[in-house]
């Protein structure tokens, strides 16, 4: 089975380029970018080499993981442009809940359970299923969004600051293929609430209702300091909202996070 745009997908008239092995997807949309392209268009594997996720890390796909990268071309500023994020995870959140509904029925209780990670991370029963990042270039007059999605299908990686969990470890059984059709027709419904930022304030009710953590203790940490407190809420531009014990409501624009228990871990 080949990667396919859903249907909503190719009735939108989105884009494919699919690819046996590649290095990044990411890197291939900015590419084509740069070369004239402007989207909507997908880049997708399930072999990556050299992606990069958040704060630079390296983000491999193992042979039957899914890497895909949406290219949106767009009149927004690039602080608007963050907020499209929340979107992806919503779009994730809703493809994996649909590819997982056979493995629900059988699992009963022990289902998987999904939950979105601020910023833009997908979590299973607390830990790390699915990575998102954005990179944006000028093209022109206009912004060039990259939105790589990368999902852990078959295999998770060991030694993530979060502990990483595959989709076949959860007990569903599903190609990198079907997630991906799924994603895309998901992308369309998540990216149309959107609409430019206009559609934002629905995006984040939306997004709250998934949140993990909301409510919780957390700790931040900014690469200069920590900042621990209740996790709040998340503001109109994105910014994790912290309340400090002092009642301080602290906005934070990036950044590690920890819940919980392991809030006084990762501060530590």
């Amino acid at each position: 089975m080949g990667f396919a745009l859903g249907p909503r997908a190719q009735a939108a008239g989105f884009k494919l380029a699919a690819f046996e092995r590649t290095g990044s997807t990411n890197t291939d949309a900015i590419e084509h970018a740069r070369a004239g392209e402007r989207g909507p268009m997908w880049f997708v594997t399930s072999e990556q080499t050299a992606g990069r996720g958040r704060r630079q890390r390296a983000w491999i796909a193992p042979r039957g993981n899914l890497a895909a990268s949406i290219l949106e071309v767009m009149d927004v500023a690039p602080a608007v442009a963050a907020t499209l994020g929340f979107a992806a995870g919503l779009a994730e959140e809703a493809a994996l809940e649909k590819v997982s509904l056979e493995a629900a029925l059988r699992l009963g209780e022990g289902r998987p359970r999904y939950a979105l990670k601020w910023p833009n991370d997908v979590l299973a029963g607390g830990k790390k299923l699915v990575g998102i990042a954005l990179e944006a270039e000028a093209i022109g007059d206009r912004l060039a969004v990259v939105v790589g999605i990368g999902t852990n299908v078959v295999a998770a990686p060991e030694g993530t600051p979060t502990p990483a969990v595959s989709l076949a470890a959860l007990g569903v059984q599903i190609s990198a293929e079907e997630l991906f059709a799924a994603l895309s027709d998901a992308w369309v419904e998540f990216r149309g609430i959107w609409d430019n930022g206009r559609g934002f304030a629905e995006i984040r009710k939306l997004w709250l209702e998934r949140a993990a953590g909301l409510g919780e203790k957390v700790a931040i940490h900014t690469g200069t300091m920590t900042l621990e407190g209740i996790f709040d809420t998340i503001d109109d531009t994105g910014c994790l909202i912290v309340r400090t014990a002092e009642g301080r409501r602290v906005p934070v624009a990036a950044g590690e996070v920890f819940f919980g228990p392991a809030a006084s871990v990762g501060a530590a």
